[in-house]
């Protein structure tokens, strides 16, 4: 299955380097086509709206946080109706919000699953969006993920790198869930001692993490977006210019 958007950026990566109007200017001047905006983007929706039309740039999937999927959906369905989503993302659980034990993450498991059957609802996609803690082992030794995902209507935006910060090789989870692997968020993470004013992450390629031999993996899972994203670049352009000659390379464009 070919990819939609190989060469998408999530925009969480730009936060820091304002304004809008010069992130998406340079991300669609580099060749990116498709960008991944999040909660803090959609309070001035009409000139997120006007800077991806100005810049010949989609917005296929989105990151919306639980207590708007929750308490107002009609609101986040009608920002990914503006911006012609096609893929709702659950990106996030603050730490003391997040269960404790296996019958916790069943119950969370079970809101996310009615969020999904109300998103499906709406014509939309649903996913969960990790980061490492749904991968470190309860005392009943299931993993949180193993609970978010439990409903097939519940997909995933498999963060690779987030899995390696949890100790996870992350090739058997782009292999055995293929088909419910929504989107890959491709990021590095730098070697140790190194990048430490940006918080240990690297541009995609110039890390640690074996994109060679995940690429062509999470190319087959039926991915529709492979996403950029460093959680705290120095330099945004610098990240988003050889994350994408490095992604290029790895799609063979």
């Amino acid at each position: 299955m070919a990819l939609e958007h190989p060469f998408s950026m999530q925009l969480f990566s730009a936060r820091n380097f304002p304004p809008l109007a010069d992130q998406l200017r340079l991300i669609r001047s580099l060749g990116y086509t498709n960008v991944e905006p999040f909660g803090g983007l959609y309070g001035d929706l009409d000139a997120l709206s006007a800077g991806l039309k100005a810049n010949d740039l989609t917005a296929c999937s989105g990151h919306f946080g639980i207590d708007m999927l929750e308490n107002d959906l009609d609101g986040a369905v009608r920002v990914a109706e503006r911006l012609g989503m096609k893929l709702i993302v659950c990106p996030y659980l603050l730490p003391d919000r997040r269960p404790v034990d296996g019958e916790g993450w069943r119950r969370f498991g079970d809101r996310l699953s009615a969020i999904a059957g109300k998103v499906k609802a709406r014509g939309f996609r649903f996913a969960w969006h990790n980061h490492d803690f749904e991968f470190l082992p309860l005392k009943d030794g299931s993993l949180p993920i193993q609970h978010i995902v439990a409903d097939p209507a519940v997909d995933l935006e498999l963060d690779l790198a987030w899995v390696v910060r949890a100790g996870v090789n992350p090739l058997p989870w782009l292999e055995g869930y293929a088909g419910r692997i929504a989107a890959v968020h491709v990021k590095d993470i730098a070697l140790p001692g190194t990048a430490d004013d940006e918080d240990g992450w690297a541009d995609v390629g110039f890390g640690t993490l074996g994109w060679s031999d995940l690429w062509p993996v999470a190319a087959a899972s039926g991915a529709n977006y492979m996403v950029a994203e460093h959680d705290n670049p120095s330099d945004f352009a610098r990240f988003a210019r050889r994350s994408l000659a490095s992604m290029k390379s790895l799609a063979g464009a």
